[in-house]
């Protein structure tokens, strides 16, 4: 098995557990939060960097990575790890929402899908199979079965099509996975919002035996109580011996609201991509640096935050970074969202672990600023 993972604690009142993620590069508390590296880095940040504030694992692209530099160069490198100096954990996507992303560029059919890339507008055809043969030269610890994810809106009967190609191509790329000792390969569930088609689509991925579920095509545009009712639908089909992962979910009401639904895992572009356009997270809600307000401020961005950022550098300076057009403040902004989400990681697993996680929830989105509204547990 290329990865084992197991379950340490489930919280009595939530259905939350804290777990073990094991893959070839170590040992992954979970629930965990999983930094983005799309093209084989995580923007403006160092691999160092990443190990300072504690991430042990973070996602790779195959889409992005599969057009520049691609895969056949990267697997040369000795595989993702070795080409980005990254020695802990990596799970990279099957490149299916990027496809999906492209809209007018790309046509699906039962085989795969045709493209035109984003940088030249050359062809190419993604299938199960390339999208798995892509990410086995990557070499990555964890990989995505090639999914088609449904847009929000959309109908019943376009949904449940995507269902069954979704199911189709997973059964595919099982049997094009070749390295299965090192490499793990999770099933994704589809369904869009109808509740009984991610219950049929659950059923489906997991009759098939991976090693571990995502939960795909939610936040895509749906309000948040529509995905937190398919994480309802969902979840309790899951088994609770393998990690459940919720993709492209970060911001930190749905961390919380995911983890007490029973996900183990996330991943979201959100921190860093806030991040350079100079907001940050705070204990106390969003701080925009750019704003005239911080201009003489020489508060740190965070009082209660203890990161490299905040130890030694005034909302003043890095608002004068941004104004200026200065790198260093994307860097800074950067690295404390992540470490703000890291750090939120820790405290929901010391919630679970002393069985007050609705009472840390609670607080947290009084301090942060959220609406209490349509909150359940």
């Amino acid at each position: 098995m290329a990865i084992q993972f197991k379950v340490i604690k489930e919280c009595r009142r939530t259905g939350a557990r804290i777990g073990e993620l094991i893959t070839p590069h170590g040992v992954i508390k979970t629930p965990v939060f999983m930094p983005v590296g799309t093209q084989a880095t995580v923007k403006t940040m160092t691999p160092e960097e990443l190990k300072d504030i504690g991430a042990g694992i973070i996602l790779g692209n195959t889409y992005h990575l599969y057009m520049r530099p691609g895969h056949e160069l990267i697997r040369q490198a000795g595989g993702l790890h070795g080409f980005m100096n990254w020695d802990r954990s990596i799970l990279t996507d099957s490149g299916g929402f990027q496809v999906f992303s492209l809209g007018d560029l790309r046509d699906i059919k039962e085989e795969g899908v045709h493209f035109r890339s984003h940088i030249d507008g050359s062809e190419h055809f993604i299938s199960p199979e390339k999208a798995v043969e892509i990410q086995n030269a990557l070499g990555s610890d964890i990989m995505m079965a090639f999914d088609e994810c449904s847009p929000y809106p959309c109908d019943y009967t376009y949904a449940k099509n995507s269902l069954r190609i979704t199911t189709q191509w997973a059964e595919r790329c099982l049997k094009a996975h070749r390295n299965t000792k090192e490499q793990a390969l999770f099933g994704i569930i589809q369904g869009s919002v109808y509740g009984d088609l991610r219950r049929e689509s659950a059923r489906q991925i997991i009759s098939l035996g991976f090693p571990g579920y995502a939960v795909g095509g939610l936040s895509v545009g749906e309000p948040k109580e529509l995905m937190y009712q398919m994480l309802e639908e969902t979840v309790p089909l899951m088994p609770d011996n393998k990690p459940r992962y919720l993709m492209g979910v970060g911001s930190p009401d749905s961390l919380i609201e995911g983890v007490m639904r029973g996900i183990d895992m996330f991943d979201c572009v959100l921190q860093t991509r806030i991040a350079r356009n100079g907001t940050t997270m705070t204990s106390r809600g969003r701080v925009v640096i750019r704003n005239a307000a911080y201009a003489e401020d020489f508060s740190s961005l965070d009082p209660e935050c203890d990161c490299y950022t905040c130890k030694n550098y005034s909302r003043a300076y890095i608002r004068h970074l941004f104004k200026a057009n200065e790198i260093l403040g994307l860097r800074l902004t950067t690295y404390h969202n992540l470490y703000f989400t890291l750090r939120l990681m820790d405290k929901i697993r010391e919630a679970i672990e002393g069985d007050f996680l609705p009472e840390f929830r609670d607080e947290f989105f009084v301090k942060y600023g959220y609406q209490m509204k349509n909150m359940q547990h």
